[in-house]
Order: structure tokens, then sequence, then C-alpha cells
């Protein structure tokens, strides 16, 4: 296996660390209330329906991968 094999291992695991920071230190708290998110809140019980929050998360997914894809080659 060539040394080049890890790389995406490396960028993926400094990604994650990124994220759990931000969410650790509360960087993400508007994540979950855009536009777009249903949320019902009732006695009983709450219904939460991220729409908005999906749709960002595809996203940036999708970019991510159209630009690994292009530098790949």
């Amino acid at each position: 296996m060539p040394r080049s094999a890890g790389i995406p291992f490396i960028i993926a695991g400094a990604a994650i660390l990124i994220i759990g920071v931000l969410v650790m230190t509360g960087g993400l708290s508007w994540f979950g209330h855009l536009p777009g998110d249903i949320r019902v809140e009732k006695p009983n019980a709450r219904v939460y329906i991220p729409i908005g929050s999906c749709l960002l998360i595809s996203i940036v997914v999708s970019l991510i991968a159209y630009i690994v894809r292009r530098l790949t080659g």
C-alpha cells in the first residue's frame, strides 16, 4: 500500500477533530436552528425534522467530494 493512501485518513481525522472542538465550545450552536428545520414541542412529545440542516450537510459534503475528485484527477 502506498504511503499516500494514509493522507485521506489524516485529513478526515483532522476534520473530525475540528468539528468536535466546535461542538464542545458551542461554535455550532446555530446548527439545527436553520430555516427549514421543523420543530414541534408538545407537553407529551417532541418532534424535530432537520430538513435545512440536512440540506446544508449535503451541499458541503458534495462540494468536498467534487473538490477531492478534481484534485485527484
